[in-house]
């Protein structure tokens, strides 16, 4: 049991009491039930890749989003990773395509711009007409560092824009950080 809670532990978000947890619960479910699970994730496994255009989760050389016809190819959402995708995605707003880069630059971690998929970026946008990309990466310091970096390079072939960064809904001012404050403010709209 102990190595079951280890291999947990090794999954992002997962401390060790959830560990725990998680294999307490598999351990308690019919062999049939657990033979399906480890059957779905390495079929998962296998059969999942990533979208030769964007590097999204696909199944086939192109992911759904960039198959799909009725959305508008000229206009590019560059994300971290494919989480930041389906955010987005949920929120029913973007019509567009995205570019998911693989992480953010992070010296500290190692993480250089050729390690992510910036050239595929840049010679996509270089190679099809576009209009607009839109940079939605984390507020971090590695994600301004990665978003000034990625304009610098993009600003040649069109226009950059940055997702706006403020309070979320139901946030009580008081509780909120100077620097988030200041992204409210700097991205204020106008009413009316």
């Amino acid at each position: 049991m102990a190595r079951l809670i280890q291999q947990f532990e090794r999954l992002p978000g997962i401390g060790p009491r959830t560990a725990q947890r998680l294999s307490l619960y598999l351990l308690r479910q019919p062999q049939e039930q657990l033979e399906a699970f480890a059957e779905a994730l390495l079929t998962a496994k296998r059969r999942v890749g990533q979208c030769e255009q964007c590097f999204h989760l696909a199944t086939a050389p192109l992911c759904d989003i960039c198959r799909d016809q009725r959305r508008r190819h000229n206009q590019i959402c560059v994300v971290a990773e494919s989480r930041d995708l389906l955010a987005l995605e949920r929120s029913g707003e973007f019509h567009g395509v995205y570019h998911v880069l693989g992480g953010i630059i992070s010296p500290m971690d190692g993480v250089t711009p050729d390690m992510l998929t910036v050239q595929a970026l840049i010679q996509r946008i270089s190679r099809n007409p576009v209009e607009e990309v839109i940079l939605a990466l984390t507020p971090s310091v590695e994600g301004d560092t990665t978003s000034l970096y990625l304009a610098g390079l993009i600003q040649p072939f069109c226009p950059v824009s940055r997702i706006a960064y403020g309070l979320p809904m139901g946030s009580e001012l008081e509780f909120a950080d100077a620097v988030t404050l200041a992204r409210a403010l700097e991205g204020r709209q106008r009413m009316g």
